[in-house]
């Protein structure tokens, strides 16, 4: 191997050769070699050694075959890399690589492939071509966390603690600091959707917030990353680690929770530019892909069955100090979208788990429960000519309810009426066809061996004008209106609602949590009399619609799969850390857990620390 040069970008190691083309096909040997040095490693070409990039995307394009049907050819020549982007990448990278080894050998680039999805995504286009336009900075960044990675460990007795900075005893504005005798951790970080709180960052332990080594983030929900554009506002310049789905959901809601807060003057606490300084300092990771962030901690994502890219993140703390991990949000089900969340890990001796369903009595319905009980109400609401209006979070809920009504207007369940997408459920729906590979296996092979894909029915209808939102309010015939706003505390949802709310023969269907002092939740009670902000006042709206609530569609495991995650995970904690949840849902589970399983249990408020090891 003629090796010009090694360089770190952040815990990867670079290996520039200068003769690529030799190695190209021997794919095995940057496994090889991590396994040997137990890092990261890529081989690329020495940037000397490049050809002409218009004669190199000559030849690209000419060994594609057509059904990878490309979509653009991109080129980095400061780390050799040429970008394929293809509708169908596994027509490039299918056949043991055959296709792929012969256009890095050819083509003397590193070429890679990536997904560009059948529905273009504004969003995932734009983080892409950020993240190529400031490759340098990004560059910088990467080699400062790979310094950091290598500093010194400061010797002696090794401990390990938990800080609760928000999201325990509560859900929303989730935040956990996880502290060793050697570097800190921010595992996600939070927005309280119903009041717009944010984590406890004032506390010693959070600062200077440049201190703090990495941020991990759960999944893209606003409650586990809406404040992080806030931390680079602030002082923090480090890594954000997060998977690939994470990185662009997280920065479309992040987008659109400005959009919001300037629309309903509430308090906004970063711009634009803070988002954009954030998406810089992303490193994407995959599933079961293990890397160093800290100079003692490695983290590991794992599945979490919660929305498209949420991950379990388990810590390896030390020379095998001590093993924790953060479930995030998850659903220990199949789905409609999703495999269930993971519970087989090589060591845990301390997890962390919402409980956000932890109650005695929080038993859910079954996917097919709740898939006919959806099915009823829409054909009672069409038989009175009403609408039926169903609040949902752009991310997670909106896709499911999608394949359920195609599924029910397939299979004629249900009538073919209109269904209307409003808010971001469109660009989320997006950036779920880009990533398939992180959908469920059923519904990977629906789309990739038979396909068929459902996001793609004709039955969906985009609203993209508040001419065509406002025609649809005034239509005399029935339709589905699926909009933004999953707890009714703005969002076009409530435009909706306004119109609609004094007619009996409409349906208000709750698919999705409602937190305790949201407005959905005000609703979904029977309040019959409702006061809402409209165009600068206050107006009241009589409620007459029918409201009903189909629980099976929640992203969370409820009270049975929440046991049966915790009895059925190898290995057994010896603790467990109870948060995400009401004050007693998290009591009750913490509780139940002990007398059943004998496992030590903690339900911590929020500002408390403790110590794991």
């Amino acid at each position: 191997m003629d090796i010009s040069s090694i360089e770190f970008e952040a815990s990867l190691v670079v290996i520039y050769v200068r003769n690529y083309d030799q190695f190209s096909e021997n794919v095995a040997l940057p496994r090889q070699l991590a396994q040997t040095i137990r890092r990261r490693v890529d081989i690329r070409p020495d940037p000397s050694t490049l050809e002409n990039e218009d004669e190199v995307e000559a030849k690209i394009r000419a060994l594609i075959p057509e059904s990878a049907e490309l979509f653009d050819i991109y080129f980095n020549e400061d780390t050799g890399e040429a970008i394929v982007e293809a509708v169908n990448p596994s027509a490039i990278t299918g056949n043991e690589g055959e296709i792929l080894n012969a256009l890095k050998k050819e083509s003397g680039w590193n070429v890679k492939v990536i997904r560009t999805p059948p529905i273009p995504s504004k969003t995932l286009s734009e983080v892409r071509g950020y993240q190529r336009e400031n490759a340098g900075v990004r560059a910088k960044m990467l080699k400062n966390v790979a310094r950091n990675l290598v500093r010194p460990i400061v010797d002696g007795e090794q401990w390990v603690r938990v800080t609760t900075l928000g999201g325990f005893r509560q859900v929303g504005r989730s935040a956990s600091l996880l502290t060793t005798r050697n570097s800190r951790i921010l595992i996600d970080c939070g927005l309280d959707p119903g009041s717009d709180a944010t984590p406890y960052f004032a506390v010693p332990e959070a600062n200077p917030l440049s201190s703090i080594d990495a941020v991990v983030i759960t999944h893209a929900h606003l409650d586990h990353c809406g404040t992080l554009p806030a931390l680079f506002k602030y002082g923090y310049d480090g890594p954000v680690y997060c998977t690939f789905p994470t990185r662009d959901l997280m920065a479309l809601l992040q987008l659109d929770n400005i959009k919001l807060g300037h629309g309903e003057c509430k308090r906004v606490y970063y711009s634009g530019d803070d988002i954009r300084n954030e998406v810089l300092h992303i490193i994407p990771l995959k599933y079961n892909e293990t890397t160093d962030i800290a100079p003692d901690v490695r983290l590991t994502f794992h599945n979490a069955g919660h929305i498209l890219g949420s991950a379990i993140a388990h810590f390896h703390i030390g020379d095998g100090l001590h093993n924790v991990v953060f479930t995030g949000d998850t659903k220990y089900e199949k789905t409609w979208l999703f495999n269930p969340a993971v519970n087989k890990f090589p060591r845990v001796e301390t997890l962390v788990i919402e409980s956000t369903y932890g109650g005695h009595n929080d038993f859910q319905p079954s996917r097919r429960d709740a898939s006919d009980q959806l099915a009823e109400f829409i054909k009672r609401g069409c038989e009175h000519g009403g609408k039926i209006l169903i609040p949902v979070f752009a991310v997670g809920r909106s896709q499911e309810v999608m394949l359920v009504i195609e599924e029910l207007v397939r299979t004629e369940a249900i009538p073919n009426i209109p269904v209307y997408l409003d808010g971001m459920i469109w660009e989320a729906t997006a950036i779920h066809t880009a990533y398939p590979e992180y959908l469920n296996s059923q519904l990977r092979t629906q789309i990739f061996q038979k396909g068929e894909n459902p996001f793609l029915s004709p039955i969906f209808h985009r609203v993209t004008t508040a001419t065509m939102r406002e025609k649809i309010c005034h239509s005399p015939d029935p339709c589905i209106v699926l909009a933004t706003g999953g707890m009714m505390a703005g969002g076009p949802v409530l435009e909706y609602f306004r119109e609609w709310a004094d007619d009996p023969n409409n349906w208000l269907l709750f698919v999705g949590y409602q937190s305790e002092n949201s407005l959905g939740r005000t609703i979904q009670k029977g309040r019959t009399e409702i006061t809402l902000p409209f165009e600068g006042k206050q107006i009241t709206l009589q409620v007459r619609m029918n409201r009903e609530t189909i629980d099976g569609f929640s992203g969370h495991s409820d009270r049975k799969q929440m046991m049966k995650y915790i009895s059925t995970m190898e290995p057994k904690p010896d603790r467990i850390i109870i948060g995400h949840g009401e004050d007693r849902k998290c009591s009750d589970l913490a509780s139940s857990i002990y007398k059943k399983y004998n496992i030590q249990t903690v339900a911590p408020q929020n500002l408390e620390t403790v110590r794991l090891k």
